[in-house]
């Protein structure tokens, strides 16, 4: 299984256009050492050469400009296979629009995303007016055979309130929840290895530790260092809890809560630019760095 990080930042990415914060401002006048990243998305393959996205950021026309793997195998031929979503977030989503010049977008996602994406944003929905889309329904907890490669979602709870899910609408839309951000685990069936895509979770509850556990990758939310970071820096009102996010340092952060588990490697992705880890030389970063876990970038090819 073959693993590339398209996209290591949080939405806005590194540095975001209006953004001013001190690891923004680093990577613009070079006071010190950080690199630039665009918004959140890996890319997974069996073989290496049929791929998925997993998301489709704002930034998806680029990253696949600077992945050779995934470039054009012929005229209007491509590797890419499909979208996997983890959610319905705007940061997740908006590239599908920027994929309508092909054949056409085969999206894996929830019930309660695909909801959202038709009756809430409507991404889907616009996108169907410019090439033709299929929809495979993601059910947490089953899984689905794309061929070398199984993946398997599961719930990553959250109480973030969904500005743009429409109003409830009958049982299993995921309105209680279920199925509005979820993870997703990656097996090759040959092996039993896998890897383990999580970028978006508020609290490491003990199932989705026991998703965690014993994965030989795992790609795992790193938006903020300290739950009141946007707060600090009058950036924000709200806490990462409250938008949805574990912070990774200090007590009870996910550097401290991931250490007692059996995972091969860990990366983080999805930073937001406020992080002070993405700064190279920082305390944040040698602290996750003493821990054993990357701090991930654009184009890091993983292998599982």
């Amino acid at each position: 299984m073959r693993i590339r990080v398209l996209g290591a930042a949080a939405g806005g990415g590194f540095p975001q256009w209006n953004c001013g914060c001190p690891g923004c401002r680093a990577v613009r006048d070079g006071t010190r050492p950080t690199t630039p990243r665009t918004q959140s998305s890996i890319a997974v393959s069996p073989d290496g050469e049929r791929w998925w996205l997993v998301n489709a950021s704002p930034d998806v026309r680029t990253q696949l400009a600077d992945s050779p793997a995934l470039h054009p195998t012929g005229d209007r031929t491509t590797p890419l296979h499909g979208v996997l979503l983890t959610d319905a977030e705007i940061d997740h989503t908006l590239g599908l629009v920027l994929l309508r010049e092909g054949r056409g977008v085969h999206v894996h996602a929830t019930a309660a995303t695909e909801r959202t994406l038709r009756t809430g944003t409507s991404l889907l929905t616009t996108l169907e007016r410019f090439c033709p889309v299929t929809w495979t329904e993601v059910v947490p907890g089953a899984e689905h055979d794309l061929g070398g490669l199984v993946y398997r979602a599961f719930d990553a709870p959250t109480a973030k309130h969904d500005r743009f899910a429409p109003p409830p609408a009958g049982s299993g839309t995921g309105t209680d929840g279920t199925g509005r951000v979820v993870g997703y685990r990656f097996t090759d069936p040959a092996t039993g290895r896998f890897a383990v895509h999580l970028p978006g979770v508020q609290e490491l509850t003990p199932a989705v530790l026991a998703e965690i556990d014993g994965a030989d990758l795992l790609l795992v939310d790193g938006t903020t260092w300290f739950d009141d970071e946007m707060v600090r820096l009058g950036l924000a009102a709200k806490t990462a809890h409250d938008m949805g996010h574990l912070h990774v340092g200090g007590p009870g952060g996910s550097l401290e809560r991931l250490g007692g588990l059996r995972v091969g490697r860990t990366v983080y992705v999805h930073i937001n630019n406020t992080n002070p880890m993405l700064l190279d030389d920082s305390d944040e970063r040698a602290e996750v760095e003493k821990a054993g876990a990357l701090v991930g970038y654009d184009g890091l090819e993983l292998e599982v």
